[in-house]
């Protein structure tokens, strides 16, 4: 695993332990679809939430939250589209969310947000 792998799967870990301080259950991680991955289904009420990550420990090359690009997007909601279809989820109940995690390395303090139906 290289260093941007294990960068992902901290920011993922922080983003699962936010969402569950914040009263949502993690269904699942890391779902592959196709080429695609899910990075985290959650559920909240009746409500199933699809969740994209985005760690950076840089802002070199800007915030976690700008590398949300419309290709990752529309890749997204392909993926997502299909899990529905497979699975025969209501798509009155989902959202898309996005948690974007920026990490301080030497302050050792982690920023995340949390935008909700952002697509």
């Amino acid at each position: 695993m290289n260093y941007n792998q294990k960068v992902g799967q901290f920011g993922e870990k922080l983003a699962c332990n936010y969402l569950i301080r914040k009263g949502y259950k993690v269904l699942a991680k890391n779902i592959k679809i196709s080429y695609q991955e899910i990075d985290i289904i959650a559920q909240k009420n009746k409500n199933i939430i699809f969740i994209e990550v985005k760690t950076r420990t840089s802002d070199k090359l800007g915030k976690a939250n700008e590398s949300f690009s419309p290709q990752k997007m529309k890749n997204l909601h392909f993926s997502i589209e299909n899990y529905i279809y497979k699975n025969k989820i209501s798509e009155k109940f989902i959202s898309i969310d996005l948690i974007s995690v920026d990490i301080n390395k030497y302050k050792k303090i982690a920023n995340i947000k949390h935008y909700k139906d952002v697509f």
